[in-house]
């Protein structure tokens, strides 16, 4: 898998996570030219089944945050499968892991004792659910509990309804981008003192650090969070609203937004109403905006608004379905679907121009690099025989079974 050009060419990552956090960091990564090499147990990580659909027997969702990364399978329980660890740490910038705190110090490789004296340069990232100590340190990390114990859901859904999960795993996804953006910061920061550091992440921590501005609310004037559906606690108008043709989403971020709004409406003296003059006059009579908005647009074609309001710098898009959104011309643009060796997967949002992510691989199937990477740690293939008789590596052929 030829890096030359990433931003991360020659950074080195051991990667042991498994299910979403992690493997969206180290994806990142390796989008930027990093080296991952992907460490799964004998079992496999267990998103390759978590399907369907499925492609090769692989589940989307594994595909979806594994491509660009070398897999091998092993035991790192057993001390064969330490020493071949250790035997990649060797020169490796950054070990990333998600297993339950403690696992590591119980194998006896856990970092204060055994990785930082062994690798001084290496930066050690731990993803868990609440982290390893505190009243819910321990605890297994799941991103639908992280979002109820931060209060992620409380804020999500009607005023009416009941509280929603979000639909994207925003717990898992926070805590990946939290990893990426530390693990960068302690290689940057490693130019410097030389030293590698260990990095603690939590999926509670992450949930928690998003729900703005619902936090700096509730900080500031102590009053309880209220679902508010589709509005926004801050901003009005800043919702969904029906047209003839489609779903569109309003959001106005400002007074002059608004006037221009009003205007290509065809009611520019509602944006001169006391009523509405300002955000902080709509925001205290949002029930009456939103009824004349909903009457007024009720006729309109969504499509053909979303695109005049634009072209006048007022925020509105009709809401689309995920096909459509994938159709999109926009979509094709901006290189969001791509598309190698039969594996077809969302685009790199981070648009480097002079070192640009790529996609050089597809996720590597179960165990798949086993022996080559093996081989280039220094094992013959009689050694890499015996540690897969003796189940301390998977090989291909006996993954394919």
């Amino acid at each position: 898998m030829n890096s030359d050009r990433g931003a991360l060419t020659g950074f080195k990552v051991v990667d042991l996570t498994r299910v979403l956090a992690g493997p969206f960091c180290t994806q990142t990564l390796a989008d930027h030219g990093a080296e991952v090499v992907k460490i799964e147990p004998p079992t496999g990580d267990e998103t390759r089944g978590w399907g369907p659909p499925f492609a090769e027997g692989e589940a989307a969702y594994f595909l979806g945050v594994n491509r660009n990364k070398r897999g091998i399978a092993l035991d790192l329980s057993r001390a064969e499968g330490q020493e071949v660890l250790f035997r990649l740490l060797e020169g490796a910038d950054c070990l990333i892991e998600n297993f339950k705190a403690g696992t590591l110090e119980k194998w006896g490789i856990g970092y204060d004792a055994a990785l930082k004296v062994r690798f001084p340069r290496l930066i050690h990232c731990h993803i868990t659910g609440f982290g390893e100590d505190g009243p819910l340190g321990g605890a297994p990390g799941y991103d639908a509990v992280a979002q109820a114990l931060s209060g992620m859901i409380s804020i999500n859904g009607h005023p009416q309804g009941q509280p929603v999960r979000v639909g994207m795993p925003m717990a898992d996804l926070g805590a990946g981008l939290v990893a990426l953006y530390a693990i960068l910061m302690a290689a940057l920061e490693r130019e410097r003192s030389g030293q590698g550091q260990p990095i603690e992440v939590t999926l509670y921590d992450s949930a928690f650090s998003l729900l703005h501005p619902y936090n700096a609310n509730y900080l500031l004037s102590g009053k309880r969070p209220e679902r508010t559906g589709n509005q926004h606690p801050n901003i009005a108008p800043y919702d969904v609203y029906q047209t003839k043709s489609c779903a569109v989403f309003i959001g106005i971020g400002n007074d002059r937004q608004f006037a221009r709004f009003m205007a290509e409406l065809g009611k520019p003296e509602i944006a001169q109403d006391s009523r509405f003059a300002s955000n902080a006059d709509r925001n205290l009579n949002r029930e009456a905006l939103t009824a004349l908005l909903r009457a007024r647009l009720a006729d309109e074609d969504g499509f053909a608004l979303s695109e005049r309001l634009l072209a006048l710098g007022v925020p509105c898009g009709a809401v689309q379905e995920i096909p459509e959104v994938v159709a999109h011309p926009h979509t094709a643009h901006r290189e969001m679907v791509v598309e190698k060796d039969g594996y077809r997967g969302t685009g790199l949002p981070a648009k480097l121009k002079r070192t640009p992510g790529t996609v050089r691989a597809r996720p590597p199937h179960f165990a798949e690099h086993s022996r080559e990477v093996l081989t280039e740690l220094g094992y013959s293939d009689g050694e890499v025989d015996a540690l897969a008789q003796a189940g301390v590596v998977v090989l291909p052929k006996e993954a394919a079974k």
